[in-house]
This record gives structure tokens, C-alpha cells and sequence, in this order.
């Protein structure tokens, strides 16, 4: 008989016993074990040459002499055995790291197996140190390593958490089969490294030696549908014909899940059809690409198919028609499947409910999330950390710390305190809520901490002001070496200054950030600082740091975008605009509807309505607020009929208008002097649309009688509003504006009386004291009845207008004739006036009209006057285009009003002027605002 027939011998250590089994075959009935054992301290020491086992005899029926070569390879194999034994059995008593160490003496004794189980130990262990040590003796003592070991060293390091060192000892392979192939995609997988999955799957054919089999070919499909690589779906969809693998069942599922969650559902439909199996898998992959792709109607046919088909919906595929719905913001119909799901006799798990709750929390339907929540408990449905995480989520939103804390609780009873996740939750939503006390106490109490968690605590403070406490925060978690700031961390930080008033600060964290703290600034940094300057009135500090930002070859996004623009929303930033437009074209950001809907308004605020025009009609898609800001931006250029059409093709479309849209659309009715029409949308408004009216809406329909001169039904408008709304300043505001158009004294006292009554401190205060003072004369009223119920202010706002003139913003004051060449302004300006005296500007009410800014008799000529001059002048000089773009800082008087339209009918140009009240597009003696402001 040949030695290495016979079966192995297993030694087993126990701390009181040693037991010897053996089945050698041809030995005597006692075996003396000749070699020493080490036990613990606490036992006697005995000595193994007088431990006598007694053992099942075997009577030989012949015994042969071995020869003497034999016997020298039996003790070699019997030492071998003997060190493999042992490793075993310290690997199954835990002793891992003592096994380890041992190994390093035993050498090249021991068999792939025994190192097969001390890496499966490891593994176990979850140990990386413990793995770095393994793998340094196997390298030490096994010169050339086969590819079943390197392949469970690949998956060793891969299952402890260090992708990495798989890579690295798979690079070092010089023989790779289909095993070591899908461990490590298997490892790339689990980590969802789809784009990993990807490659190794070309690299795999470039090596040529191994081609992948019915359980490999999955993997790399699942990689290609999260990928959304459908080119390589496709590769390997052809790759199983040729193979014969097109009856396999998981292999199918595999490629009709790429074509369906690439979107190519065409495909997927046609080889969906063609399969000759369908599982609930086939049918889920389906169902899951029509969700994906926005077609909900389409899932929900083949719902009905597939009941028609004798396979009843499981519950993944009512979660996936149900996540979908939420993720497309239709909670509604979201809810009525879940409600369908339950007659079908599917009970809700708990991904359905979280589902739910968290669709509506993202939804801006929070409180509804809450009540979710609360029936989820009731229906004995136990809530996970993520379901958790939303209920709180949802409060925070709320700003609710009640319910908060009444989630907390339940968390608390759910064994979910502890839950990471869950405690970032609780501490943000108490920041947000404004009790930092509660939120220290989470954070204190939390035994593990993420970066997340830190950051939470940090911007609290920020955001309640206490910039100190959370500047100490941040050192102790520098100081902690454990979780080192990130890059959103710092951003807090620079965001907390900034918008606390701590500008030095916030530029000095923004400076060291990368030089000190070793952090690079993300977009989101720059963006941060953008939006403090901008909150702050800093528009060319902002702007600088966005040009700043660029230079650095960092590139904006959306959000860079929509924080810059307003920076441009006004008549002189027209230049500065268009190359932020270029900036968006360059990055293709034009394509996101916020960005889009932001350009309209900015282009329309910036007096360029055709560029707004222009970027509306490109736009493939448009929500309720592309159309609200293109009608505000019509209204804002006096193009009342355009936004009436796009009013009426909007109802066309079936996109149901809001409060902003009929704000728009009345004001639009009464720039156009249709007083029925917009009496009837506003009707129609409360009554089909059940919109309650606010504040703009009543300010509108004032303004809808007051352009077309019904000043009593203006007035009797207002006597039946509600008492709150009546007292608003902006009402009377548009009271007085309509009585001074169309020469209504008695009425106009009436106002001005109101708003001296209501209106704040300020200069616009005294402008209505003088003008009802003048009124009062007019009507025979002593001036001694009128009760200035607040103090009065000391004088007028100084008027200044600015204009931008290759690249330079030039300033006017009024009065001021010492720069700019101020004779030559004053000589011209009386020469216009002079050629016009017969068309001079006449008030309605026949009186001197008073203004925020003082009369051109008091102050000296107004600054828009000297703007208008410097620019025409200059415009004949250089023959440059005549359009001219001033804004002013307080309301532009009547005088200047006809000045403005005067100069832009006798020189053919355009002159844009914005001021305190509205936008003036003066074209031809004509002016946008209908000489109504």
C-alpha cells in the first residue's frame, strides 16, 4: 500500500485532555507519542513519553518491513502533519494571532489547506493587521504560490476592506483562471465599483486565457445596467449567443436589466418578448426600466400583464413601482398603489413605508411624512435606522421639535439610539430647531461619530450666531486626530462667518484652508463665499471671487450659477451677465431648468427681454416657474399682450398657474387697461383655482383700476378688503400713485393721510407730508389738522445714478457739476430743454410735484439728466450704439420722466432707467411704464 493513500492524523488540543485518533493502518494497538506539548501555566506539566492512549486495535493479516527511505519521508510527513494539526486548532480556539506567529517557525511545512483556513480565519477576524502579518509569512515561505492561494488572498483582503491590496496582490498574479477573475469582480461588486467591473471585464479579454461563465457574466451585466454602460451590455449580450448562453434564465434577466436601466426599452421590450422564460425577475426588470424612464402608465400595464400571465406582483415589484412614483414626485399616486398592494394581499414592508415617508419629505410634504410614520407603528410594521432617519428629517423641516422629540423616543425604544445615522439625524434637526442644548447632549452621548456628525454640531452653532463655540468645536476635532475636518466642514465654517458679519474671518479659512488645514476648496467652497459677499451687497467683491474662482481652473456649477446672477440683475451688469452666460454655455449647464428659468429673470431685470425670449423658446422643458418668470419679465417691460398670450397658452398646456402667475397676469390686464378681464381672472382665481388672494393680488387689481382711471372702484376695492390687508402700506402706496395720475384730490388726501398714519420713518414720509401739504392748499384744509403720528425725518435721499461706460461705472449725484465735465453737461441739458418749452412736463393735479429726491430748483439738475447728457454727448463723439442704461437709487420725478422720453424721441435711441419703483424703457417719446410709476 502506498504511504500517501493513508488518511491523515488529527490532533486535537483541549486545555484538560489530549485525545489521539488514528487509522493507520498495519500499527499496533498502542501508539507512544513521543514529542512534547507545551500547556497552560496552571496545569502539571506531564510528561508525554508516559502518556499511554489506548485506541481501537486493528489485528494486521500482514505486516511488511518498510523501507528505510520510506520511513525518513513518514516523519517528515507525520511532522508536516502534525504542524498543520496544530495551526488548526489554534485557529479554532480563536487564538488566530498566536497561529499566525507560529506559522513563521513552522515554515514550509504546512499545506495549502491549513493556509486555506488561517485566511479564512482572517477573514473572519475582519483583522487587516492580522492580514498584512498572513500574508507577509506566506510570502516569506511560499516562493511560488499557486492560484488557489493567491485567489483566497485576493478575496481575504477584498472581505476585510481593503480593495486596494486585492488589486494589488491580483496585479501580481502571474496566472489568473475564472476563480481568481471573480473574486476579485465579486469584490468590486460588493463595493459597487461598477466602472472597476467594467474594466477588469475588458482586461479579463485582453488576457485571452479565461472567458466568463453563466455566473460571472452576471456580475459584469449588473456593473453595465448601474454603469449605464449599454455599449458593453450589448458586447456581452453577443458574447452569450456565441457562447450558447442565451437559455440561460440569469443570464437573460441580466442583459434585459441593462437595456432596461439604460432606457433603451425598446430593445429591452423586444427581447423581453423573445425569451423563452419569464420569471418575476424578467417581469421586475421591465417594470423597473419604465419607472426609471418617467412611465408609470406603462409599469402599471404591465402589472396587469403579468397577473394575466399567472405570476402575481411580489413585493419588489410594487416597491419599485412605488419608489418610482415618490422619486418622480407623484406621492399621490405613489400612495394609491401602496393601497392597491394591500388588496392584492402584498402587506407593506418596511422599504414600503420608508419609501413613502421619504418620497414625501423630499416631496416638501412633510407633515404628511410624519403621519406616515405614525400609521407605519400602527400597522406593526418595525421601522429600520433609514425609516427613522426620514421622520426626523421631516421634522427638522418643519422646524417641529415636538414631533421630534416624539421620534426620538420611538428611536430610543427601537433599539436605534445608538444608530450613527440616526443620531446625525436627531442633532441636525435639534440645531435647526434652535435648541443646541438637546443637540450637544446627542452629540455628547453618541459613542460612534462620523464626519457628519461633527459637522452637524458645527453648523448649529454657526447658524445660530455662536461662530466661537463652533470655532472651538472645530479645533478639538482637529486636535482629536480621529475625523479630521473635510472639505464641508471648512465650508461651514467660511459660511458661519460670512453670514454672521465675519467677513476677515471667513477669508482667512478660505486662505489656509488648503495651505494649513490641508483641505482643497471644492466648488462648493467658492460658492459659499459667493453667496455670503451677494447676502452681504458685496457684488463686485463676489464677482471678483468668481472670477477668481475660474482663473483657479475651478469649474461652476449650477449652484455657482444661480448664486452669481443676481449679482447681474440690474441695467449696468449687462456685460458681466452675458459672460456669465457664456460660462454656462461652455459648462452645459444651460440644460438644468433652474439655471435656465434664472437666466430669463436676470436677462429681464439686466433690460435684455429678447435674450429671456430667446432662452424660453430653446428650453426643452419648463415648470410652473419658467412660465411665472417670463410673464414677470413681459409685465416688467410693459408687454402686457405677450404675457396675456403666454398667460393663455399656458392654460393651453394644462400647467396649472399659482399665486405668482396671476399676481403677473392681473398686473399684465391692467398695463393693457382690460379692467373686466382681470376682475375675471381674479375671480376665477379664488373660485376654480381656490387660491386665497395675498397681498401682491390686491396690489394688482389697485393698480388694474388705477391705470385705467377708476379711482373710485380702486378705493371701494380696498374698503372691502380684509382689515389686515388694508393696512399695508403697499396698498395706499398704490392708492396715492392712482389719485396723483388722474388728478383726484380729495381722494389723494385720503391716502397720504393713511400712509403718514402707517408708514415707517423714512425719507418716502416726507414726500407724503409735503404732498398732502400741497393738497391741503389746494382743497382750503389748514395745515394745523394734519397729525404726523411718527417723527419726522431730516431731508431727502440724495439722488445718483450709475453707468457703465467700457468697463467703468460712472457715477452722478444730482447738483453735481464737478466731474464729468459738468458745464458742458448743464449747456446741454438747457439747450434740450430750451428747444421744448411747449411740451413741457405738467403734473395732473396741477401742483409742483413732490418726489423722494428735492426739486432741480433746491438740489441742482438731477442725476439721470447729467447721465443722459454725458452719454449722448459722448455717443455723438464716438458714434457708439444708442442705447443707454442707468440705474437710480430713489424714484424718478416727473420732470426727468419727460426729459428722458423727450431726449429718446428727438436722438432715436433707447434708454433704459431702473429706479426705486420700476423699470423704464423709454423708445421713440414712449415709455414702458405708461407714465404710471
Amino acid at each position: 500500500m502506498r504511504f500517501e493513500h493513508c488518511p491523515p492524523i488529527f490532533i486535537f488540543f483541549f486545555l484538560t485532555k489530549i485525545e489521539i485518533l488514528t487509522d493507520f493502518q498495519r500499527l499496533s494497538s498502542r501508539i507512544i507519542v513521543a514529542q512534547h506539548f507545551s500547556f497552560n501555566s496552571q496545569q502539571k506539566h506531564i510528561p508525554m513519553e508516559s502518556a499511554i492512549l489506548p485506541c481501537k486495535t486493528i489485528v494486521p493479516s500482514k505486516i511488511s518491513e518498510y523501507p528505510s527511505k520510506f520511513k525518513a519521508f513518514s516523519r517528515i510527513a507525520q511532522q508536516k502533519l502534525t504542524n498543520d494539526a496544530y495551526l488548526k486548532g489554534l485557529c479554532n480556539h480563536g487564538r488566530l494571532t498566536e497561529a499566525i506567529s507560529s506559522l513563521d517557525s513552522c515554515g514550509s511545512t504546512v499545506s495549502p489547506a491549513t493556509l486555506s483556513s488561517l485566511i479564512e480565519s482572517c477573514i473572519d477576524s475582519n483583522s487587516l493587521d492580522l492580514c498584512y502579518k498572513l500574508h507577509a509569512t506566506v510570502k516569506k515561505w511560499v516562493k511560488e504560490p499557486d492560484p488557489f492561494l493567491e485567489t483566497k488572498l485576493v478575496g481575504m483582503y477584498a472581505k476585510c476592506g481593503s480593495l486596494d491590496d486585492a488589486f494589488t496582490v491580483f496585479e501580481e498574479m502571474r496566472q489568473r483562471n475564472l476563480y481568481t477573475w471573480s473574486a476579485i469582480i465579486g469584490a468590486c461588486s460588493r463595493e459597487k465599483r461598477w466602472g472597476d467591473v467594467v474594466e477588469l471585464f475588458y482586461w479579463m479579454m485582453k488576457d485571452g486565457d479565461v472567458i466568463p461563465d453563466n455566473f460571472l457574466f452576471p456580475k459584469i451585466l449588473q456593473a453595465c445596467s448601474n454603469s449605464r454602460d449599454a455599449e458593453t451590455g450589448r458586447l456581452i449580450h453577443g458574447m452569450a449567443i456565441k457562447l450558447g448562453l442565451c437559455k440561460e434564465l440569469r443570464v437573460n434577466n441580466s442583459i434585459l436589466s441593462v437595456y432596461a436601466k439604460c432606457g433603451l426599452l425598446s430593445f429591452a421590450e423586444k427581447f423581453f418578448e423573445r425569451m423563452e422564460v419569464n420569471d418575476r425577475v424578467s417581469w421586475n426588470a421591465m417594470i423597473t426600466g419604465y419607472c426609471h424612464a418617467g412611465q408609470i402608465n406603462e409599469a402599471e400595464r404591465l402589472i396587469e400583464s403579468m397577473k394575466e400571465k399567472g405570476l402575481e406582483p411580489d413585493e419588489i415589484t410594487w416597491n419599485v413601482l412605488i419608489s418610482s412614483c415618490n422619486h418622480l414626485g407623484r406621492c399621490d399616486v405613489a400612495k394609491k398603489l401602496m393601497n392597491a398592494m394591500e388588496t392584492c394581499g402584498v402587506k407593506p414592508d418596511v422599504f414600503t413605508w420608508t419609501s413613502m415617508i421619504l418620497g414625501f419629505a423630499q416631496n416638501n410634504r412633510r407633515l404628511e411624512a410624519v403621519k406616515l410614520f405614525r400609521e407605519m407603528l400602527l400597522s406593526g410594521v418595525v421601522p429600520n435606522g433609514i425609516t427613522v432617519m426620514s421622520a426626523i428629517s421631516a421634522c427638522s423641516s418643519l422646524k417641529d421639535v415636538r414631533k421630534g422629540k416624539e421620534v426620538h423616543l420611538v428611536a430610543i425604544k427601537l433599539g436605534h439610539g445608538e444608530d450613527v445615522l440616526v443620531g446625525n439625524s436627531l442633532v441636525d434637526m435639534y440645531s435647526k430647531c434652535g435648541k443646541l442644548d438637546s443637540a450637544r447632549r446627542v452629540f455628547d452621548t453618541m459613542a460612534e461619530k462620523d464626519v457628519y456628525t461633527w459637522n452637524s454640531m458645527i453648523g448649529g452653532y454657526c447658524q445660530a450666531g455662536y461662530c466661537g463655540v463652533a470655532h472651538d468645536l472645530f479645533k478639538q476635532m482637529q486636535e482629536s486626530g480621529f475625523i479630521l475636518p473635510n472639505v464641508v466642514t471648512w465650508n461651514v465654517m467660511i459660511t458661519g462667518y460670512i453670514q454672521n458679519g465675519d467677513e476677515d474671518e471667513a477669508m482667512d479659512m478660505f486662505s489656509t484652508m488648503e495651505k494649513n488645514g490641508g483641505v482643497k476648496r471644492d466648488t462648493a467652497t467658492w460658492n459659499a463665499l459667493i453667496a455670503g459677499l451677494l447676502d452681504r451687497g458685496q457684488k463686485n467683491k463676489a464677482l471678483g471671487i468668481f472670477r477668481q474662482m475660474q482663473s483657479c481652473s475651478v469649474k461652476p456649477n449650477s449652484v455657482t450659477v444661480l448664486s452669481i446672477l443676481p449679482a447681474c440683475a440690474n441695467l449696468i451688469a449687462v456685460k458681466k451677465l452675458k459672460e456669465i452666460h457664456c460660462c454656462v454655455v461652455k459648462r452645459s449647464l444651460e440644460s438644468e431648468l433652474s439655471v435656465a428659468n434664472s437666466m430669463i429673470d436676470t436677462y429681464a431685470k439686466a433690460g435684455e427681454i429678447e435674450y429671456s425670449k430667446k432662452i424660453f423658446a430653446k428650453m426643452p422643458s419648463v415648470d410652473i416657474i419658467t412660465w411665472n418668470t417670463m410673464t414677470t419679465g413681459y409685465v416688467l417691460h410693459g408687454c402686457a399682450d405677450e404675457a396675456i398670450e403666454l398667460f393663455e397658452r399656458m392654460t393651453r398646456q394644462e400647467c396649472r398657474p399659482n399665486r405668482g402667475t396671476f399676481a403677473s397676469v392681473i398686473s399684465a390686464y391692467g398695463l393693457a387697461k382690460k379692467v373686466e378681464e382681470g376682475k375675471r381672472v381674479f375671480s376665477n382665481m379664488i373660485e376654480e383655482y381656490q387660491i386665497v388672494p395675498c397681498l401682491d393680488h390686491y396690489v394688482a387689481v389697485v393698480n388694474l383700476y388705477g391705470r385705467s382711471g377708476k379711482v373710485d372702484e380702486a378705493f371701494e376695492f380696498v374698503a372691502n378688503m380684509a382689515s389686515e390687508e388694508s393696512e399695508d402700506v403697499s396698498i395706499w402706496w398704490a392708492l396715492l400713485t392712482c389719485c396723483r395720475r388722474h388728478g383726484n384730490v380729495k381722494l389723494a388726501i385720503h391716502a397720504g393721510e393713511k400712509l403718514l398714519d402707517l408708514e415707517p420713518d423714512n425719507n418716502e414720509t416726507l414726500f407724503v407730508r409735503k404732498l398732502v401739504l400741497q393738497l391741503y392748499d389746494l382743497r382750503g384744509i389748514s395745515k394745523e389738522s394734519l397729525k404726523m403720528k411718527r417723527k419726522e425725518t431730516t431731508g431727502y435721499s440724495l439722488g445718483r445714478s450709475w453707468m457703465e461706460d467700457k468697463n467703468t461705472v460712472h457715477t452722478f449725484v444730482s447738483g453735481d457739476l464737478r466731474q464729468l465735465d459738468g458745464k458742458s453737461l448743464r449747456s446741454w441739458i438747457e439747450r434740450v430743454e430750451s428747444c421744448n418749452k411747449e411740451s413741457q412736463y405738467r403734473d395732473m393735479l396741477s401742483i409742483e410735484e413732490e418726489d423722494e429726491e428735492e426739486d432741480e430748483e433746491s438740489v441742482g439738475i438731477h442725476s439721470e439728466k447729467l447721465a443722459l447728457a454725458f452719454a449722448l454727448i459722448k455717443s455723438c463723439r464716438e458714434s457708439t450704439p444708442r442705447t443707454i442704461r442707468l440705474v437710480k437709487n430713489v424714484r424718478m420725478c416727473g420732470n426727468c420722466h419727460w426729459f428722458a422720453k423727450l431726449v429718446s424721441k428727438r436722438h432715436g435711441c433707447e434708454i433704459y432707467i431702473s429706479d426705486s419703483k420700476c423699470l423704464h424703457h423709454f423708445k421713440n417719446g414712449v415709455c414702458s411704464c405708461g407714465d404710471y410709476w
